[in-house]
């Protein structure tokens, strides 16, 4: 079993794995390896003074993957799972193997997707975000952005015309659809 002190058990022998597995073993022979000694088992010398360690307390319910039986012993806390995002990250979790690409796109939206929910609890802060500033935008104009990659071989030349489609067409999407709404508003009153 996983997060236990003991040598964990082989799913299958090394005969039935030569068998299965063309040239499975080759490096088996002590000879041709020199870490052989560090490789053995010593009940003596694993330096776990635990069975199984102590478990980190769950104070939410957290995403765990199909395959495993319970969490890991320690898992990251920093950003619990909230929002649509949150939700879209369960469902990967509870629905999909880590094997499968759905996990990982649905993983991947809900990053996006919490991303945009952060853009948006930004306007009901003080200070919102300020996407001229904080996506680097200005630097192409007064840090030579453009000239040091014109002749230089780059590979992010290919893609250079795509960046602001790629940063700002999302803003100017949102504000056009905000505007849109006003207007119907004011239309109606």
């Amino acid at each position: 079993m996983t997060y236990t002190s003991d040598k964990p058990p082989l799913p299958e022998s090394t005969d039935q794995l030569r068998a299965r597995i063309p040239g499975w073993g080759a490096d088996l022979d002590p000879k041709d390896r020199p870490s052989v000694p560090k490789l053995q088992w010593q009940e003596d010398r694993t330096g776990a003074h635990w069975d199984f360690p102590d478990r980190q307390p769950e104070k939410w319910p957290r995403e765990r993957s199909i395959e495993h039986k319970f969490l890991t012993p320690v898992f990251g806390t920093s950003c619990p799972p909230k929002g649509a995002s949150g939700m879209i990250r369960r469902l990967a979790y509870r629905k999909f193997s880590e094997g499968r690409a759905a996990h990982w796109l649905l993983l991947l939206a809900a990053d996006r997707v919490d991303a945009w929910e952060s853009h948006l609890s930004s306007f009901l802060t003080a200070r919102p975000d300020n996407p001229v500033t904080e996506t680097g935008v200005l630097s192409e104009f007064s840090r030579h952005g453009i000239s040091s990659r014109v002749g230089q071989k780059r590979s992010d030349v290919k893609h250079q015309v795509l960046d602001p489609v790629i940063v700002a067409g999302p803003w100017v999407l949102a504000v056009a659809v905000a505007v849109t709404v006003v207007r119907k508003l004011l239309r109606r009153s």
